[in-house]
């Protein structure tokens, strides 16, 4: 079966106003935001945000940030466990720029304003999260780390009146020149004065770092805004994206019932690590057994490990059982997490928390190298909307936040180097399209059952059928929705394609015909790109085998 085919670019009315900047930064989260302060003394630079500034995946993270901040800890074996966790596809060089890079990026963090949990001697606290050895992973107000490092780069652009901000406003699709380059974006904004409706942004470099796809199911943790655009506009302008089949879903999401569709409350890895253990409906310990680290395994071998005992025995979650932690504990260590759970009716000092695995994060994205350049000349991609290689197959915990500010600073630093001439936008001759807004709900039912933790050919076939039928709906005018819509199924479709290729189980990618991992023949990542048929465009796969210098045991 091949996965169904989508529009070759967004259907919108022309623009009506023009910009020009140097950089276009597309996102404001940790990424976004970093590439931001770093590429201004570059430059002009403007960053596009779709909703208010604050409002992307950085705020919810909660467990923290991983840097071997330690001097019982090394970079080396922040290594070593990242290359465990990616199950064998992580790139080295991308693993070890990070880690390596990753200390002074924090310390550089925290002079920027964003404030850590601290030890009664000042040194930064540590904790510990799955698939970690050490203790590596520095939080802030106990389990709000991702907002408060949010608080500080949103203070920190808006001191610097050199970055423009525009928030309520989506892009619409890339810009380029006649020889493929990147010249801008266009964009819809809504109430900027102006610079209000369908506009186009020229510029030298776009910035991809506007996160991930977990809307594309009906369960997940990321928020609304969390839909796919960077990917699929990658995708439309000719982009590769990589491991897109490598969707990590969380472990332990609050179980809230059948019926509970969209962002979901986190109960973060690090409660597992301060000392919380999954039990069966019996009061059973399950991990043990299954992994050295127990309840502290890599997250796709937990969410596997919940899975198979849901399965087993028909149910539809399992629970957590932190209540030898005691009131003062996890009103200290984890204020938010416990706020949650008693707002939905659930004591976790003294009653079990039922959770089941929710979509949590994209390990693959737009490929770039190690500066953070994607296959099309003047587009850069950092954050979870890429694929640095960092991750492989399965994303180690608290790594996310990391990435988004080692390779913004890449990004930055290669900038510096000399950024390109601004291109005159080549005349646009792709058939524009656009999917009805109303399928979302039933597209995240079909990847849900399809491609979710668990798929198999049939059921991805199944899926691909049933995303085909929902492309061929009528849609309504132009605007906000349809455009999220037809993100969706435009990064669902290319989902589909490399899952139904990669014939294996490995890391987040969990096929129950091909159960056993393959280094055989699937030692290597799969690039979709998007090629004409028609009057849409059709996901096209192509496999890159790992070299033999960086291939890894993991």
């Amino acid at each position: 079966m091949t996965a169904p085919a989508v529009p070759q670019r967004l259907a919108a009315p022309e623009p009506g106003w023009t910009d020009t900047v140097d950089v276009v930064v597309i996102g404001s989260g940790i990424a976004g935001l970093t590439a931001a302060l770093k590429a201004r003394e570059l430059g002009t630079v403007l960053v596009v945000t779709k909703d208010v500034v604050a409002s992307g995946s950085t705020q919810w993270a909660q467990g923290g940030i991983a840097a071997a901040l330690s001097p019982e800890d090394s970079p080396e074996e922040h290594l070593q466990d990242t290359l465990v966790a990616g199950a064998g596809l992580c790139d080295p060089d991308a693993v070890r720029a990070l880690v390596t890079e990753g200390p002074d990026a924090v310390r550089d963090l925290i002079e920027l304003g964003a404030r850590f949990d601290t030890q009664a001697n000042g040194e930064i606290s540590l904790t510990r999260e799955g698939g970690h050895h050490r203790n590596r992973i520095a939080h802030s107000g106990g389990d709000a780390t991702g907002a408060e490092i949010e608080r500080a780069l949103v203070a920190a652009v808006k001191r610097l009146p050199d970055i423009r901000l525009i928030e309520h406003a989506l892009v619409i699709d890339l810009l380029r020149a006649d020889d493929g380059a990147i010249a801008g974006v266009t964009l819809h904004v809504m109430g900027e004065g102006q610079l209000d409706g369908i506009g186009a942004v020229r510029s030298r470099v776009v910035i991809l770092a506007s996160g991930g796809l977990g809307q594309l199911y009906a369960a997940t943790t990321n928020p609304s805004v969390s839909t796919g655009d960077g990917m699929a506009l990658a995708l439309r302008a000719g982009a590769k994206v990589r491991d897109l089949e490598f969707v990590q879903f969380h472990p332990t999401v609050l179980w809230l019932g059948k019926s509970a569709k969209g962002q979901q409350p986190l109960v973060s890895e690090a409660v597992r690590g301060e000392g919380a253990f999954l039990v069966d409906h019996e009061g059973k310990r399950f991990m043990e057994g299954q992994h050295e680290l127990a309840d502290l395994a890599p997250r796709d071998i937990v969410a596997k490990a919940i899975m198979r005992q849901m399965l087993a025995g028909g149910k539809d979650h399992v629970y957590l059982d932190a209540r030898h932690f005691g009131d003062e504990k996890w009103r200290v260590r984890f204020p938010t997490i416990l706020a949650s759970c008693r707002s939905h009716g659930i004591d976790p000092v003294r009653e079990l928390i039922p959770v089941a695995p929710a979509c949590h994060y994209s390990s693959g994205g737009v490929w770039t190298d190690l500066n953070g350049q994607t296959s099309v000349p003047g587009l850069y991609a950092c954050g979870e909307v890429a694929c640095t290689g960092v991750h492989g197959a399965n994303r180690l915990a608290s790594n996310s936040l990391l990435e988004g500010l080692v390779f913004a600073g890449r990004i930055a630093t290669h900038l510096g180097k000399g950024l390109p001439e601004l291109r005159e936008p080549a005349e646009d001759t792709r058939i524009p399209g656009l999917v009805d807004a109303d399928v979302v709900p039933e597209l995240q039912r079909v990847m849900t059952v399809g491609a979710g933790v668990i798929r198999s050919a049939s059921g991805l076939a199944e899926a691909g059928g049933a995303l085909g039928k929902l492309i061929e709906q009528p849609a309504g005018e132009p605007g906000t929705p349809g455009w999220e819509a037809t993100n969706l199924v435009t990064v669902a479709s290319a989902l589909i394609a490399a899952a139904t290729v990669r014939e294996e189980s490995r890391g987040s990618h969990w096929r129950e015909d091909h159960p056993d991992r393959d280094d055989q023949h699937w030692s290597g990542s799969l690039d979709l790109t998007l090629f004409a048929d028609g009057e849409r465009a059709r996901p096209g796969t192509d496999f890159v085998p790992q070299s033999k210098e960086n291939r890894q045991d993991g």
